[in-house]
Formats: structure tokens, sequence, C-alpha cells
């Protein structure tokens, strides 16, 4: 779904399946699309409007994907047992 929003394929404002229906056509749990789906809310790369429905989010697709990489990356540095000073050095490391 993110590479289909960066390749505009799915452009800002597009309505999404709903769970049901995507899980569906997925053949996943119902509950792991939901959480999908709020994954990619919590990242800005979607958006829910109550009954309306899940749509693709109207902000840069390239901001939402590197706050969704910033945030896995904090999991993982987290679930390591790193703190932020050191989770930085890494990332000023990588950078060079």
């Amino acid at each position: 779904m993110i590479e289909g929003i960066r390749e505009g394929r799915l452009s800002p404002g597009t309505r999404l399946p709903t769970v049901r229906e995507l899980a569906g056509q997925l053949g996943l749990a119902v509950n792991t699309v939901a959480r999908a789906y709020r994954e990619l809310e919590t990242a800005g790369i979607v958006e829910t409007r109550g009954r309306f429905g899940t749509f693709v989010a109207r902000a840069d697709p390239a901001d939402a994907a590197m706050a969704a990489a910033a945030n896995a990356y904090v999991e993982a540095a987290r679930a390591l047992g790193l703190g932020k000073h050191e989770a930085l050095q890494y990332l000023d490391s990588a950078f060079g």
C-alpha cells in the first residue's frame, strides 16, 4: 500500500477497502489488517474518517514513510535496550 501511494497509484483522498474487505481479498485475519491500518494511520499514511472509511492521507507520502521508518527504528532500538542517546549515535554513524 505504501508503495502504491509513493508511486502515485493511490492518490491522496483515495478511499481504501474496509478492514473486512481487505482481509478477505488478502486472505488475512481481520485483526491483522486492522492493526496494519492503525499503524499506517499512526505514521500519517492513511486517515480514518469515522463511518466514512479509511483514506490515503493528504500529507506527503515521503514524510509519512520517513515517520514510519523512524517509529520502526525507535521500536527496534528500545527492544534492544538502547536509550535515545545511543540510538542517535547509530544514526549519526550511519550518515557518516
